[in-house]
């Protein structure tokens, strides 16, 4: 070999070193829906943490919290496309995937947290989850809103009753409207970005939604009064974009695994937490709150059968009665 061959040789070397290390980390766009301060936001920053660290700077994520990448759809089509590599959805949107979804849709299925991991975790979400492989999306796992609860500025409601009429905000969700009329209550469709203006206004009574969402969106502001149903628990789903994934190594794939279930857990233990400090703090806001006893809870219930009835033949009766056995065995 010649020397201007050798020199040649050694040249490229160094520059094929030099653009590898000028390329940087491989970078993780992830977005949620969520702002920053709220549990799913910190869980997503633990993840970043994670993973950051324990690549030794290999990876980056970056965060695109409050919708800042886009709605739904944008999410999707970027995890379809590898434009975005994690992103984070509640299951009503995730229904035209497969009617799977809709089983977190029902009203008063599950009485505890717990019972909501074993569907969450267990062989009815993780089926689907994966009914998202076939458009290019990983389902990795769940993380959650919590429990919804009925806020309102007009008066306490201790019963059946006292609920009916209220003008309160609901999601687009059908199975969520039809709950709310079961109740004898007007849903009332508005946009995520204008329920605080409209509970200020006045333009709608209150509001269905968890704790922790609505105390991170300051509403205890503008509504006196919470009622603790628990009437609906609102999961998310955390997707991967399968062509990121096909393109770690398998060690790789590991780490960044084990970071999500870690963020996974510690965002659900955040949200559960997170209820009990603010019902503590909930008073100093001027809030009235009154917890549904039992037995009026089982009267909520039973006004909302109707949605059963409705979604059965689109969620198929086979996986409602899985879903009812799987928590009462695990009770």
């Amino acid at each position: 070999m010649s020397r201007i061959s050798a020199m040649l040789i050694a040249l490229v070397a160094v520059l094929v070193l030099s653009t590898a290390a000028f390329a940087g980390p491989t970078v993780i766009k992830l977005a949620h829906p969520n702002v920053p301060q709220h549990p799913m936001g910190q869980a997503f920053e633990k993840f970043k943490e994670l993973v950051e660290t324990r690549t030794d700077g290999k990876f980056r994520v970056d965060i695109y919290d409050s919708s800042k990448f886009g709605n739904f759809d944008a999410v999707v089509q970027g995890l379809q496309f590898n434009m975005l590599q994690m992103g984070s959805a509640s299951t009503p949107n995730l229904a035209p995937f497969s009617d799977d979804f809709l089983i977190f849709d029902l009203p008063f299925l599950f009485p505890t947290y717990e019972s909501a991991d074993l569907i969450t975790d267990g062989p009815i979400g993780m089926t689907a989850a994966k009914a998202l492989e076939k458009t290019g999306i990983i389902g990795l796992g769940y993380i959650e809103i919590g429990f919804r609860n009925l806020w309102n500025n007009q008066r306490t409601v201790k019963t059946l009753e006292d609920a009916k009429g209220l003008k309160i905000r609901s999601t687009p969700s059908k199975a969520h409207i039809a709950t709310l009329k079961g109740l004898g209550i007007n849903p009332t469709p508005i946009s995520w970005g204008e329920v605080y203006t409209a509970l200020q206004q006045k333009t709608v009574d209150g509001i269905d939604i968890d704790l922790n969402l609505a105390w991170h969106n300051n509403f205890p502001e503008v509504n006196n009064n919470l009622t603790i149903v628990n009437s609906l628990y609102s999961p998310h789903l955390v997707m991967m974009s399968k062509r990121f994934l096909d393109s770690l190594d398998d060690a790789d794939k590991v780490t960044i695994l084990e970071a999500f279930e870690e963020a996974k857990l510690y965002e659900r233990k955040l949200i559960r937490d997170g209820e009990k400090e603010i019902m503590a703090k909930l008073a100093d806001k001027g809030v009235t709150v009154y917890t549904l006893t039992p037995e009026e809870r089982a009267r909520w219930a039973e006004a909302t059968k109707g949605v059963y009835n409705q979604f059965e033949k689109r969620i198929g009766k086979d996986l409602i009665e899985r879903a009812k056995a799987t928590i009462a065995a695990g009770k």
